[in-house]
């Protein structure tokens, strides 16, 4: 079951992405720009996506999912050199590409090599995050 719904929103993801344009680098590329030539477009898609996910944090407060665990609590929100930094390097690869990691994967079909490199970049990033991270926190707290 678990499977099954994994694979429905997945999909349900990659169609939007794909119907909406956002895996069109020049679109997203064109939402950065805002001194330029400034694309609105996506954030329709954000806000597709923002307010159905309000309505389901309130419904599932209390509820467990179909199948079976819990629901991940809200996290809270932290101002932190982590935050700034990481985010900063998310903005400035999702500028430099014009993918963030969705739309990444959802171009894999059709990206050709640059997609690959792409996801292999990030795959590299995201093996590195944590030791970066925790080099971070030591320098921010020195023992």
């Amino acid at each position: 079951m678990r499977m099954l719904i994994s694979i429905l929103a997945g999909s349900l993801f990659g169609t939007g992405l794909l119907i909406s344009g956002m895996t069109d680098t020049t679109k997203v590329l064109g939402w950065l720009d805002v001194f330029g030539n400034w694309d609105p477009t996506l954030a329709f898609v954000m806000g597709g996506a923002i307010i159905p996910m309000l309505f389901a944090w309130r419904l599932t407060t209390n509820r467990q999912p179909l199948t079976g665990g819990h629901f991940p609590p809200k996290s809270t929100p932290e101002m932190n050199r982590r935050l700034i930094l990481g985010s900063t390097l998310f903005g400035m690869g999702w500028g430099l590409a014009g993918l963030c990691p969705g739309p990444a994967l959802a171009s894999l079909s059709y990206g050709g090599i640059g997609g690959v490199i792409f996801l292999i970049a990030m795959i590299a990033g995201m093996v590195a995050a944590p030791s970066v991270g925790a080099q971070l926190d030591r320098s921010a707290n020195p023992a």
